[in-house]
């Protein structure tokens, strides 16, 4: 084998294309491109439009649902609400509410309820009055010899008005 009788596999290189190179060729005058216009020319850009007609994405209806109350929940571990009782930063006689976790410092601001998450491992009894808390959390809770009062915090539904009734039909 010698250097000018190396060559790439038969097949796997195409020749380019030459268009526009007169009618013989069969790719000549508009270089298979059909006739004159915005297709025919580079730099097309109407993948969604439908020539006026209201595209099909805006013909089909809207679907899912977005609800308009989410409860977003300040969220502490079991174990910070240990750290910060060891520390002596928590007062665990009495009931302890979303106020005394926010004077503490265990969280900056309340949001829409505070909520207790079972990571890490609680050895002191502790009366906790919040908005939420997992299953595994509460158990853990319980297990120290403590309690986990849920606060209900649901909004109320909307009311709508009854059209008025003129008593025709």
């Amino acid at each position: 084998m010698k250097l000018n009788e190396i060559a790439p596999k038969e097949g796997s290189i195409k020749e380019r294309r030459r268009v526009g190179r007169g009618i013989g060729s069969g790719m000549g005058k508009t270089s298979s491109k059909g006739q004159k216009g915005q297709k025919a020319r580079s730099g097309v850009a109407i993948k969604g439009f439908e020539g006026g007609q209201m595209p099909l994405y805006q013909r089909l209806p809207k679907r899912g649902f977005n609800a308009r109350v989410k409860n977003d929940y300040a969220e502490i571990n079991l174990g910070k609400l240990q750290q910060f009782i060891d520390a002596k930063k928590l007062d665990v006689k009495g009931t302890v509410d979303e106020a005394a976790l926010v004077k503490a410092g265990l969280v900056r601001r309340a949001k829409n309820g505070i909520r207790l998450l079972g990571t890490g491992e609680l050895k002191s009894k502790i009366t906790l009055n919040i908005s939420g808390a997992t299953k595994a959390a509460t158990e853990a809770v319980e297990k120290a010899g403590g309690k986990v009062e849920i606060i209900d915090k649901s909004v109320a539904p909307v009311q709508r008005k009854k059209p008025k009734s003129d008593g025709s039909m």
